[in-house]
């Protein structure tokens, strides 16, 4: 058993498919504790009839008629002339426009994708070494998870029972502090290494926010649709599409519905059908653990161990990063959130609070093997190995881990508006 679970990382390292090492997984590790294998089809069951699934290609398909309709193009723009006067502007240029897209894409992958090919070689040309430029576009990809209308956020909150706005507003502080401090070091590096920037001018600024305005504009209306109780989570994500179909092609006149909608419906079956069989085998590895009842023991050792709140968020983390290194966010929502949240109450945390840690963790998570989806994605984008992409990434990781620290142990910066 030893042996196959190394051949199958070694594999994995590789190259071979997530979906295919995370089945192959599961299948060895149902037979040798002689459980059902069809646990792993249940689980794809239950995920098909998930009542917020059509949310997830929806706000996918979102994300890649934007890319392909010229939003990142319009949002560098737009963010290179609020934000390129900066030391090292263009390092934080790339942070901020991540961040945004990924806070209404709603996927982390799509903005690698679509920001990432665009940023590479724009970084390199003002002379950002290699390494620097692949770390900050890798872990990049996951900067917008706790801002709204983050999907993550609102899996979160259905799964806790906890109110969405409150989560949202939670998210704000947080994330901008792990900004701020991913903005002092691309502008460290940067003034080190003598990155070009240009001085601010104003009317080259307001011409970039004419050009962007219709892309600024769309995370304003979901946040006003969701929480004004105009719509639903699905259905934001159907009129946020909609929107979006409306904006490339009849405002823009980027994009020609008769010639590139069935690309596009292409490209974006493609994308959602990798996410969804990788989430629904790793749901299916999931409940396997669950049935052999790991977890439980492991909390039950949590709860036998622990007579303090310090030295519960101390394991906390140590417990959750191990999870983000290991499940993608959506099934660690799913599954691990009901099983913490009664120890974090038994242990005085606000329930919102945990949120906020919770989806730090599996932020980090998004970027540390192995299976940090964002490792898996960036390699194949940008054409190099993991290995050398976690090694990239591992400076942007300290600071996250640092800011980890902060959020964790610093709770006011969560619950900064009670």
């Amino acid at each position: 058993m030893i042996y196959a679970v190394i051949a199958l990382f070694a594999l994995a390292l590789f190259g071979l498919p997530l979906f295919t090492v995370l089945g192959a997984g599961s299948l060895l590790y149902a037979h040798n504790a002689e459980l059902d294998s069809a646990l792993l089809i249940i689980e794809l069951n239950r995920l098909a009839t998930s009542p917020n699934l059509t949310a997830i290609p929806l706000f996918t398909f979102a994300g890649v008629v934007l890319a392909a309709g010229g939003a990142p193009q319009r949002l560098i723009r737009l963010f290179n002339a609020l934000l390129g006067w900066l030391p090292g502007g263009l390092g934080i240029v790339a942070l901020t426009a991540c961040a945004f897209f990924t806070s209404f894409s709603g996927a982390s992958g799509v903005t690698i994708l679509a920001l990432g090919g665009l940023l590479y070689p724009v970084l390199k040309k003002v002379h950002y070494p290699e390494r620097f430029t692949l770390g900050l576009l890798t872990t990049s990809g996951s900067l917008g998870l706790l801002f709204p209308p983050s999907l993550a956020i609102l899996l979160y909150g259905i799964v806790a029972g906890v109110n969405i706005d409150d989560l949202f507003r939670a998210g704000i502080v947080p994330g901008l502090v792990l900004m701020l401090m991913l903005g002092i070091y691309a502008a460290s590096t940067g003034a080190r290494f003598g990155v070009h920037r240009h001085p601010f001018t104003r009317h080259v600024a307001l011409r970039a926010v004419r050009g962007a305005l219709g892309d600024i504009l769309l995370p304003v209306l979901i946040v006003i649709g969701i929480f004004g109780g105009f719509v639903t989570v699905s259905e934001a994500a159907a009129c946020t599409a909609l929107y979006v179909l409306i904006l490339e092609s009849l405002v823009h006149r980027t994009i020609s519905l008769r010639q590139q909608l069935t690309p596009l419906l292409g490209d974006t079956a493609v994308l959602v059908g990798s996410i969804l069989i990788i989430l629904g085998v790793a749901m299916g590895l999931t409940n396997l653990l669950i049935d052999a009842q790991l977890p439980m023991k492991l909390l039950a050792w949590m709860e036998n161990s622990i007579d303090s709140q310090l030295k519960f968020l101390i394991i906390l983390n140590i417990f959750l990063l191990a999870v983000g290194a290991m499940m993608d966010i959506f099934s660690a929502t799913v599954v691990i959130v009901p099983l913490i949240l009664p120890l974090a109450q038994r242990f005085g945390v606000d329930p919102v609070h945990l949120g906020i840690i919770f989806l730090a963790n599996l932020e980090i998570g998004y970027s540390t093997p192995p299976v940090g989806i964002n490792l898996f994605i960036a390699s194949q984008r940008f054409e190099k190995p993991i290995l050398s992409l976690f090694r990239a990434a591992l400076p942007f990781l300290v600071l996250m881990l640092s800011w980890l620290m902060i959020v964790t142990y610093v709770p006011a910066l969560s619950l900064w508006w009670q």
